[in-house]
Order: structure tokens, then C-alpha cells, then sequence
């Protein structure tokens, strides 16, 4: 064998091995992709917002109503919009009405000492959302959405985007500003 053969052999050799080890890594690489990506979010119930407003004896009931059809519409647009991110895949509601109704008679969802993490576990899911709006004025009003671990308890995600307006274009910009938010927090919705 001549120098140049030997080194040749040393070189193809060396490439060989480089090549080997790229495909490794793409390989690990796509592996990791792979399980990131086809990885199902967790289960979450978003309950109903509900809205609080300590002046509402002073507001014309067409404003009430009003009110509570943009807590609807507000609601089923959180639900809509963080289940189409997939940030989590967000039950039906339906199954648990009746333990939600007999909440909602004596108390506020979102004050309830625990009450959600019954409806949580009883619709089975990982996480449960309570969302409300808080009302100061026509003019200041704020949409808050609270999830917390079914199994522990644990507030994992707790946000307050503040509203200026009255107004459905407003409702629905507030929802949107917290559904980026829970996009945003990694620990969150993951």
C-alpha cells in the first residue's frame, strides 16, 4: 500500500465516520421533533365567564343582558380559539351542567373555595379554567382567566387583561390578549 492509498483510506475513512454521525444526529433530532410535535396538550374544562359588576342595581336591564350575551360569546370564544392553538384540548362542558348550575346558584365560580376542581374532576380533565369580567365602569372593565391543576390544586396560569369600552369589539379583543398570554407561558399550557 502506497502513502496515498493509506491516506486515502484515513480520509474516506474519516468521512465515513463524519457522515455517520450527521445522520445520528438528524436522526436524534427528528426524533425529538417528533415526539414535541405529535405530543397531545392536556385536557382542560374552560368554564362559563361570569360578570361582576357591584353597580348592576344601577344599570338599565337591557345593559345587564348585554352584558351576560358578551360573557357567553367571550367564553365560547376563549374555548374556541385555545383549543383550535392546541393549548389544550378543551372538554364539553355538557356533561357537568347540573354541578355547575347548583355552583353557580350560591356562589361565584371563581370564589368558590375549590368548587371548580369538583367540576374539573368530574368532566376529567387535567386543568380547569375559570374566567370573569370584572366590571368598574362602562368605560373600565377587566376579563381574568385563572387554570389551576385538577389533581393538586395548583394555580399554573393566572392573567387580568384590562378593557376600555363597553363594546363586543372590546370583549373580544380582551379574550384574544389572554388566550396570547397563555400562549406565551410555556409552563402553562404545556
Amino acid at each position: 500500500m502506497t502513502v496515498r492509498d493509506s491516506l486515502y483510506s484515513r480520509i474516506g475513512w474519516r468521512r465515513t465516520a463524519r457522515a455517520v454521525l450527521h445522520a445520528f444526529a438528524a436522526g436524534a433530532a427528528l426524533c425529538t421533533v417528533s415526539v414535541t410535535v405529535f405530543a397531545a396538550p392536556r385536557t382542560a374544562a374552560l368554564l362559563d365567564c361570569a360578570v361582576i359588576d357591584d353597580n348592576a342595581q344601577y344599570s338599565e336591564p337591557g345593559a345587564v343582558q348585554a352584558e351576560q350575551a358578551r360573557a357567553a360569546m367571550v367564553s365560547e370564544r376563549l374555548r374556541s380559539q385555545v383549543d383550535q392553538l392546541g393549548l389544550y384540548q378543551v372538554a364539553d362542558n355538557r356533561p357537568a351542567v347540573s354541578l355547575i348550575d347548583g355552583f353557580k346558584a350560591t356562589q361565584d365560580l371563581n370564589a368558590c373555595n375549590g368548587c371548580e376542581l369538583e367540576i374539573g374532576r368530574r368532566l376529567g380533565v387535567q386543568r380547569v379554567g375559570v374566567c370573569w369580567v370584572q366590571k368598574v365602569s362602562n368605560l373600565i372593565l377587566n376579563i381574568n382567566l385563572r387554570i389551576e391543576d385538577t389533581a393538586s390544586g395548583q394555580v399554573v396560569f393566572q392573567r387580568s387583561v384590562d378593557m376600555r369600552g363597553n363594546t363586543d369589539r372590546a370583549w373580544r379583543r380582551g379574550a384574544e390578549a389572554l388566550v396570547g398570554l397563555l400562549a406565551a407561558d410555556p409552563d402553562a399550557a404545556h
